[in-house]
């Protein structure tokens, strides 16, 4: 079992993957905003993102407005995986985009024998993200009147969760309520508690939370899905360890094109 975030970073580093990680090194790194805002929506999404390119990989990372400037490119490209892992003075969202790119480039999602590739359709903004916000929730068994808690608000998957005939419990450090009315707690441990199933976001790695959601799910055995850009390959290390099921979006990400593109699903396990 992949007990946290420190005991996969320490497996990294001690090279017991099969790739030392002082031979990968970062060719590119990026510090990209943007914003998003669906049609008829009220809510205006803030992104930022700290991307890696290792090979052919990028290791990407969500973070918090202000929480890193962009002067870290200049000092990360050419830099070893090693180097950014062992280091303390290294940020966070740095630290789980490195994570994110080594485990990436041992095994890309495109290559992993238990992944499922979903191409989502070409479309508008919307149309390309509710189909992939029903992919997230075809994860999880929602009957009807299951209680599911939903870590880190989209609005598309509330309304697909609710769809199913699930009850769904939103939790947002940065909303108050959804779209279509929810109230949103900011205690993460008061929704878990009280639902039967849990799908959160992968940017839970960046705000220091995962572990602790990891822990609780595993000690209630409550399914856990993930659906993650952030740390894609992180949380797959964590699948049948207490994640359940995830759906990873590796970077170039579903909003940044109109194209057909693909996320990788790795339905239920038992944990």
């Amino acid at each position: 079992m992949t007990a946290s975030v420190t005991a996969l970073t320490s497996s990294v580093l001690s090279g017991s993957l099969g790739v030392r990680p002082a031979e990968l090194s970062v060719t590119s790194a990026f510090w990209l905003h943007h914003t998003t805002r669906l049609p008829g929506a009220d809510v205006t999404y803030r992104n930022y993102y700290v991307l890696l390119r290792v090979g052919e990989v990028f290791g990407a990372c969500s973070f918090e407005a202000g929480e890193l400037d962009p002067s870290y490119c200049a000092d990360t490209s050419g830099l070893t995986i090693q180097d950014l892992l062992s280091s303390d003075g290294v940020a966070v969202p740095v630290r789980i985009a490195a994570l994110d790119a080594y485990l990436a480039a041992v095994e890309p999602h495109h290559a992993s024998p238990l992944a499922e590739e979903i191409v989502l359709p070409a479309g508008t903004p919307d149309v390309r993200a509710r189909a992939r916000d029903a992919a997230v929730a075809g994860l999880l068994d929602v009957a009807e009147g299951t209680k599911v808690a939903l870590i880190g608000v989209v609005n598309p998957l509330v309304d697909a969760i609710t769809a199913r005939g699930g009850v769904c419990l939103p939790c947002d450090f940065n909303l108050r309520e959804t779209a279509s009315g929810l109230p949103v707690s900011r205690d993460m441990t008061e929704v878990i508690d009280a639902a039967d199933a849990v799908v959160a976001t992968g940017m839970t790695l960046s705000n220091g939370s995962f572990d602790v959601l990891l822990d609780r799910c595993r000690q209630q055995e409550k399914p856990l899905a993930v659906y993650a850009q952030t740390g894609s390959a992180v949380i797959r290390s964590f699948l049948g360890s207490g994640v359940t099921a995830l759906s990873a979006e590796p970077f170039p990400f579903s909003q940044f094109s109109s194209r057909p593109s693909s996320l990788y699903r790795y339905p239920r396990t038992d944990t």
